[in-house]
């Protein structure tokens, strides 16, 4: 597990109170194997850092899509801050190599687990506002996860744009097909992929099938959509 102050210098900000960040890297497993007082796991800060992610969230879609409904503007921030989204970012910040994990779950893969690192992205926000208010926590917020936002749209709503592209361009239907499930009940690991008709074009893992299969139609229209720009290519 690598130190706290390499963590600062990726994100760019030095904590006043140490102490904010070490809590928001612990996860419950870790907590619970050292003994550690109630409390002392990101199970709060992520409360928190979840409720500032909403507010800095809502207003950058409000300012920057005047054009978007209410009903929109709530289906768009639902793409942003979805756990499969948050922990997307993650890799950036290496946060998976930072967050203090019990043995168990480490061994198990919870430094790749999505809903660890989307949990514990959460609770950095929540010690970023704690220890230096709602502007730094914003900074943070915009630098590393409002970014390359049609992308998060177009992967929150990939089984939907799938579904539409292949009914109107396609002949054959659109599938999803489990290959491969591994893991205990309270863990599962699932690979499906999304294929038309018979022929795979994108392939996804998730500790759902819907995740799962949320991620392959996400690799499929990426594929789906370099191909329609070979052939416009080709045209011109």
């Amino acid at each position: 597990m690598r130190k706290q102050a390499e963590f600062e210098a990726i994100i760019g900000y030095e904590f006043k109170n140490p102490r904010l960040l070490q809590q928001a890297l612990t996860h419950s497993s870790y907590a619970n194997e050292k003994h550690m007082k109630k409390h002392s796991d990101n199970e709060r800060l992520e409360f928190l850092g979840d409720a500032v992610l909403e507010v800095v969230s809502s207003e950058f879609l409000f300012l920057n899509y005047p054009e978007l409904s209410e009903g929109d503007l709530t289906k768009f921030r639902a793409s942003l801050v979805c756990e499969p989204t948050l922990a997307a970012c993650t890799p950036q910040l290496a946060l998976g190599d930072f967050i203090r994990l019990g043995k168990g779950e480490d061994m198990t893969g919870g430094r790749t687990r999505k809903s660890i690192l989307s949990d514990a992205l959460e609770a950095v926000i929540g010690a970023i506002y704690l220890d230096g208010g709602f502007t730094n926590a914003k900074e943070f917020i915009l630098k590393f996860i409002l970014t390359d936002i049609e992308h998060k749209k177009l992967f929150y709503d990939s089984k939907t744009i799938l579904q539409e592209l292949v009914q109107g361009n396609y002949e054959e239907e659109l599938n999803y097909k489990l290959v491969a499930e591994s893991g205990p009940d309270h863990n599962k690991n699932f690979s499906v992929e999304a294929r038309i008709g018979e022929k795979v074009y994108g392939t996804g893992c998730g500790q759902t099938k819907k995740a799962a299969e949320q991620e392959a139609a996400y690799q499929a229209l990426l594929i789906l959509k370099a191909d329609e720009l070979k052939a416009a290519d080709k045209k011109q």
